[in-house]
């Protein structure tokens, strides 16, 4: 399960979902312009997903449509964004470590998107390869409702490995009508009606002065939404009976392990998942890649994925998209981070052969079977049963033998997809409100570009 604390993105997030139920606002008050056109490249919000804008940049002409200083667009099957002749020079020194050293960098700026729904929250994800020496940040810009603009937020400071800089979320920014909790944007009081409407992204690579390496980046993108506040959904229609045969990882098994990794193994739910998929997928870290590990635990390949998921700031392995990010480290895989509007959108991806990492928080006599409460867990969702339940590779086991798990249909959708529920004491507080994460080849099926197009991914 995700650690209980720091809590900053949850704990505020939840205290603006407190705070519109008291002035009697429903915190998604529709803005102007939602339901217009959206723009060239842009995913239409589908009838399963209608608070869900997607927008990712990852083909040549894409790439080739933002503004550049100093980076250069690679082709083939496979284009992204590399460093070409470097802007300038840059300091940085580590917040963990203290570490000053100065960087070479270039920059790529894309064009504005308008979000076709005028969004509450945003989250931003992208693949990449960091070779040894390199690192990336990723900053969003966005224009309110109002006509102001927020200011530049960094949304993540990211390197597959963790010997040049420690990759990091960074608190503590705000204009007074937005903030960022970990790797989420968020409207500080979405009651009032205030929406973000459109955005640009800044890509900044660096590396060593006078190096050759860099940094090469895939896909880029937003997932903007504006979920109404909710303690329960419409129950949806079984109509897929199909269960896909993925790796049983339990986190459980690896308590007390790395403790410097977010305590060890009780917090490593993200990770374990994650390990799960990619696995599926047939990839896995090397030999040498999990050399590190001591000899003597079982499934290394959790620990090797719990580091380097591991969030310097948040203290913790569940950042969304840092999560993503490690999945695409691997050949040939892509990572997002969405949200999904029903139970339906996960049948037709698993229908299409792609498993999901999904996000739900709930107390223990609100999930038959579970045998505990959670204020964030990440499970595997594989499949769904003959009557339409929830098969879920749950990392919250005692072993991997009994990973794989039966869900109730209807107590899943409604822990899944609410965005308000009661805690313990009785408290209001947040919900996921229908996130996932969605890893995929590079190169997908016919089937599968489909399944993630119907849902909103391209």
């Amino acid at each position: 399960m995700t650690r209980s604390h720091p809590m900053s993105r949850r704990t505020v997030l939840t205290a603006a979902l407190a705070a519109a139920a008291a002035v009697g606002g429903t915190g998604s008050a529709s803005a102007a312009g939602a339901d217009a056109p959206a723009p060239a490249g842009a995913t239409q919000a589908t009838a399963a997903t209608p608070q869900v804008d997607n927008r990712a940049w990852t083909s040549y002409s894409d790439w080739r449509s933002g503004t550049s200083a100093g980076t250069r667009v690679v082709a083939g099957a496979r284009s992204g964004v590399v460093i070409g002749r470097p802007a300038g020079t840059a300091d940085y020194t580590d917040p963990h470590t203290g570490q000053a050293a100065t960087w070479e960098y270039a920059q790529w700026t894309s064009p504005v998107h308008r979000l076709s729904v005028p969004s509450t929250e945003a989250i931003a994800s992208w693949n990449a390869h960091t070779p040894a020496g390199t690192w990336l940040q990723i900053e969003l810009k966005g224009t309110y409702t109002d006509g102001t603009d927020t200011p530049w937020y960094v949304m993540g400071r990211w390197a597959s490995g963790d010997e040049d800089i420690k990759r990091t979320s960074v608190d503590d920014q705000t204009d007074g009508k937005s903030s960022i909790w970990t790797d989420t944007f968020a409207i500080d009081d979405p009651a009032s009606g205030l929406r973000l409407v459109s955005y640009r992204l800044r890509l900044t690579l660096y590396r060593a002065p006078g190096s050759k390496a860099t940094p090469t980046v895939w896909r880029l993108g937003v997932m903007g939404s504006d979920i109404p506040d909710r303690f329960t959904v419409p129950a949806s229609t079984p109509g897929l009976a199909k269960e896909l045969i993925v790796p049983r990882y339990s986190q459980n098994i690896h308590v007390g392990q790395y403790p410097e990794y977010d305590n060890g193994g009780e917090a490593w739910c993200s990770p374990t998942s994650s390990q799960m998929i990619i696995e599926y997928w047939g990839r896995k870290p090397t030999t040498e890649d999990l050399a590190w590990v001591d000899p003597s635990y079982a499934d290394p390949q959790v620990c090797h994925a719990a580091r380097f998921t591991y969030d310097y700031q948040y203290e913790g392995c569940g950042n969304w998209p840092f999560n993503a990010a490690y999945a695409a480290t691997y050949e040939d895989l892509q990572g997002v981070v969405t949200r999904l509007g029903s139970l339906t959108d996960l049948e037709t991806l698993i229908a299409a052969g792609i498993p999901a990492i999904t996000s739900q928080s709930f107390l223990e006599e609100e999930l038959t079977g579970a045998g505990y409460g959670t204020s964030g867990h990440l499970m595997t969702v594989i499949g769904f049963t003959a009557e339409g339940d929830v098969i879920a590779n749950d990392p919250a086991s005692p072993d991997n033998e009994a990973v794989r798990r039966v869900y109730d249909r209807r107590e899943w959708e409604t822990i899944w997809l609410r965005t308000k529920r009661y805690n313990a004491t009785g408290k209001v507080v947040s919900g996921t409100g229908g996130v996932c994460y969605l890893y995929f080849p590079a190169r997908p099926t016919p089937q599968q570009v489909r399944a993630l197009a119907a849902v909103g991914v391209r």
